[in-house]
């Protein structure tokens, strides 16, 4: 499990190191609303491809050395020797101030500049709601991927496509 600690400290080695980070998936759709919702098992963070590198090495003094997923220049996940889990989602610089990241099929996902949100009370950037919804789309969704789509609808008024469209709270 990945506490709010445990983002927090992974979020200012990678500040402290100057490198760009925008928290993602479950911690990203918290911090929208600024409250968390749920345990998660990991962070999810979009970084720049060009410090890819520099991310590796800093998250790697900080003790994620085991790589579970390497999946570059599309993703890559990393943990430590307690299991905590950071999946980092490479993107390639847009003039926009958001980027793309490439995919396996040798398609680009487009990320939108981040927003602002709130983690434990600690500011951070964050992938925007709709693109959020985006991000969910194309796969069999869980029991928590329902909850966090909700959750965007419910307190942002986001219109949930399939297969998410009709979901209610239980």
């Amino acid at each position: 499990m990945m506490s709010m600690q445990d983002v927090h400290e992974v979020l200012s080695v990678l500040e402290e190191a100057g490198l760009t980070a925008w928290v993602d998936g479950g911690w990203g759709i918290d911090a929208l609303p600024q409250q968390a919702t749920r345990q998660h098992s990991d962070l999810d963070l979009v970084v720049l491809l060009p410090e890819i590198s520099a991310v590796r090495s800093a998250l790697a003094d900080s003790g994620y050395r085991v790589v579970l997923r390497d999946w570059l220049p599309t993703a890559l996940a990393l943990a430590d020797d307690n299991g905590r889990e950071v999946d980092l989602h490479p993107i390639t610089p847009t003039p926009d101030g958001g980027g793309d990241q490439a995919l396996p099929d040798g398609d680009t996902f487009h990320y939108p500049p981040p927003v602002r949100g709130v983690i434990g009370g600690r500011g951070v950037c964050c992938v925007d709601a709709m693109t959020q919804v985006h991000c969910h789309l194309n796969y069999e969704p869980s029991a928590k991927n329902r909850q966090d789509m909700l959750q965007l609808h419910d307190r942002f008024g986001v219109e949930l496509p399939h297969p998410y469209s009709g979901i209610t709270r239980q």
